[in-house]
């Protein structure tokens, strides 16, 4: 159903690294860009993906309070590792990996950072009862 989800930075480059990199570690690559502008990652142009903009008027790029992005990946593993690139790429913690609610011990296994613009992200796998 939803073909991207776009988020806002003021410093594109540096947005640019940052997603380059994290987003590597899943397999995804950039797949529209437009130069000064706008980037856009996925695994493949058919799957969903996200894009970093400079805000079309111009205004200083802001976090959308209740806003957040989502990123399925396969494994509670996977789900670590991707946090904790994005930390060692200078995002910062806002939820620790682990099961939610954090008693479980299957279902939703999920880790959530800011990336360098503050914007929310969360990496989650969905986890079978053994």
């Amino acid at each position: 159903m939803i073909g991207y989800v776009t988020v806002g930075t003021s410093d594109l480059p540096r947005a640019c690294a940052f997603y380059d990199e994290l987003f590597a570690t899943i397999g995804a690559g950039r797949f529209m860009e437009e130069p000064d502008y706008f980037v856009a990652w996925a695994r493949s142009q058919n799957e969903c993906g996200l894009a970093v903009t400079i805000p079309f008027n111009k205004q200083a790029a802001t976090v959308g309070n209740g806003t957040m992005v989502a990123v399925i990946l396969d494994t509670p593993e996977a789900v670590r590792a991707f946090y904790n690139k994005a930390l060692e790429l200078g995002g910062s913690c806002e939820g620790k990996p682990g099961f939610r609610p954090e008693n479980a011990s299957s279902g939703f296994y999920a880790a959530y950072f800011r990336d360098l613009d503050g914007n929310k992200l969360n990496a989650f796998c969905m986890v079978p009862a053994e």
